[in-house]
């Protein structure tokens, strides 16, 4: 019998006890410091955050606000922790009627959650640990906008919740970061898992498949690095080209050939392989089945790609 993939649901299933759903959230009013012009402009350059980010359409009635570290007040603040509310009640709803779900992580998804000033971030966390059946947070942002005084209150919530903090790693390799328009190098993000471990923190770490100009040693050495870093759970996506980026400019140019199906699951298997036994895997492919996907069509199924993926893994004697 083939065993099972140690995902992130396997870990919550056996820490609570019962089945914990991570509830996607998207704040308007946030961005990133490679969108305001910060550290850099454009953002990076597969960026197009709707698409990786379904809900964010619905929550823009506070269109032209953004916050960044610097910001002085937040006007909206009221607004913000009425849109946790109401988006986390209708996912709890849905996902304990379809999933049967018992418990919550809220996940601040979209933009940078940590890229705001620390009153602003302290009320969401606050507000969203007080929602009925919430365990935890997961908050995804970026290496170079966590102050220190927000990392260790995360750290102090760690203490009696379920808190992760999330990094888009990408790629080690500070040649691609640039070539991306990431905006920060990989000694940052380094840094910032070492950093978070040694308080204590949860660390996700996602990983980036077919950036470009990277081969397949480059793209499994990211991995290896990774783990060395010390992440506890990580998600494997491949690179996607939608409308409206740079990256869609590269490719109608043809500076820029997305990656085949065939080495996405080659560095996949090679990557799970390698994997720490005690490394939960939240995420092992992405797509989006809408009129924004350019390249490549494999992405736009993700039925067909876990079943490719399974039939990869049997071989290795694994199932996700």
């Amino acid at each position: 019998m083939n065993q099972q993939v140690y995902t992130f649901g396997i870990y919550l299933k056996e820490k609570f006890q019962e089945k914990v759903y991570k509830a996607p959230i998207s704040i308007s009013g946030f961005t990133c410091p490679n969108i305001d012009g910060t550290v850099a402009r454009g953002g990076c350059t597969f960026c197009e955050n709707d698409s990786f980010s379904p809900s964010l359409g619905e929550v823009q009635e506070l269109k032209g606000f953004h916050l960044n570290l610097e910001s002085k007040e937040n006007p909206n603040l009221q607004k913000q922790l009425l849109q946790l509310e109401k988006q986390f009640e209708v996912i709890k709803s849905k996902s304990k009627r379809e999933y049967g779900a018992k418990k919550f992580l809220v996940y601040f998804q979209s933009f940078t959650n940590t890229y705001a000033p620390f009153d602003t971030l302290k009320a969401l966390y606050d507000r969203a640990l007080s929602l009925d059946d919430v365990v935890g947070l997961s908050v995804g942002t970026r290496s170079d906008s966590v102050t220190d005084e927000t990392l260790a209150y995360l750290a102090e919530l760690n203490k009696t919740k379920e808190i992760w903090i999330e990094f888009g790693i990408q790629s080690i390799y500070d040649e691609t970061l640039e070539r991306i328009n990431r905006g920060h190098d990989s000694q940052n993000v380094k840094d910032l898992i070492i950093k978070s471990k040694a308080l204590g923190l949860n660390v996700c770490g996602h990983l980036i498949f077919g950036l470009p100009g990277e081969d397949r040693e480059m793209m499994l050495e990211t991995a290896k690095k990774a783990y060395e870093w010390g992440i506890d759970s990580v998600k494997y996506h491949p690179l996607y080209v939608t409308k409206r980026t740079a990256l869609a400019n590269e490719y109608n140019r043809g500076d820029f050939e997305p990656i085949s199906e065939e080495l996405y699951l080659d560095v996949l298997m090679e990557s799970i392989k390698m994997k720490p036994e005690q490394v939960s895997v939240q995420r092992i492919t992405a797509g989006i089945d809408d009129d924004s996907l350019i390249a490549p069509d494999w992405c736009r199924d993700r039925n067909a790609q876990v079943r490719h993926i399974n039939a990869e893994l049997k071989k290795i004697g694994l199932k996700y």
